[in-house]
């Protein structure tokens, strides 16, 4: 899993670069530091809001992509067109919905906590965070992300038998082959 303020750094800077980027699975990354105070972190930007009409903002999104682009938002000009133009080449989301599960996903190595925590200390995942002040839908994603793992583990099941038979099948056909590789041999290839 990644750190969240670590990851938002490098996406800002992608999307401030004109790269478009989609982020999935927010709920599974993770915060250095203990629940306690990180829980504390949060509820004291939850006490923050307007005295005279709390509607006027700020606005406190409770899930876990939210919180995670208003950390990335901190990191970029947002009010100015360009920042505007770059926040829009963003996609967050919990869990890896429809379109996004059949694509390659990638890591970001700077970011991962494995490499940039020291063994031994706390930290804490921003699901349980958002669900301790009222986000709704862990139960929801989990349950989806279960089905998901299991249709990806079947088509790679899939995908390795007919790598399995098209090995088989090349090497089956070697000895045919044999002279025409001679041949591309003595070309240079």
């Amino acid at each position: 899993a990644h750190l969240l303020g670590r990851l938002a750094s490098v996406v800002a800077k992608l999307l401030l670069n004109g790269q478009k980027v989609v982020v999935v699975r927010c709920e599974e990354m993770n915060v250095s530091g203990s629940f306690f105070r990180n829980k504390i972190k949060l509820q004291n930007y939850l006490r923050k809001r307007c005295i005279s009409n709390p509607q006027r903002g700020p606005f406190h999104f409770r899930a876990p992509s939210r919180i995670f682009y208003r950390a990335l938002r901190g990191m970029i000009p947002h009010k100015t067109s360009r920042g505007e133009a770059a926040l829009g080449r963003l996609k967050v989301f919990e869990g890896v919905p429809p379109p996004y599960d059949k694509m390659k996903r990638m890591v970001i190595p700077r970011a991962l906590r494995v490499i940039n925590l020291k063994p031994g200390r706390k930290f804490t995942t921003l699901s349980r965070m958002a669900t301790e002040v009222g986000w709704k839908y862990q139960d929801v994603v989990a349950d989806l992300e279960k089905k998901r793992k299991v249709y990806a583990q079947a088509f790679y099941e899939r995908k390795k038998a007919a790598a399995n038979l098209r090995a088989k099948a090349v090497a089956a056909k070697s000895s045919d082959l044999a002279p025409i590789k001679e041949q591309l041999a003595q070309f240079g290839h």
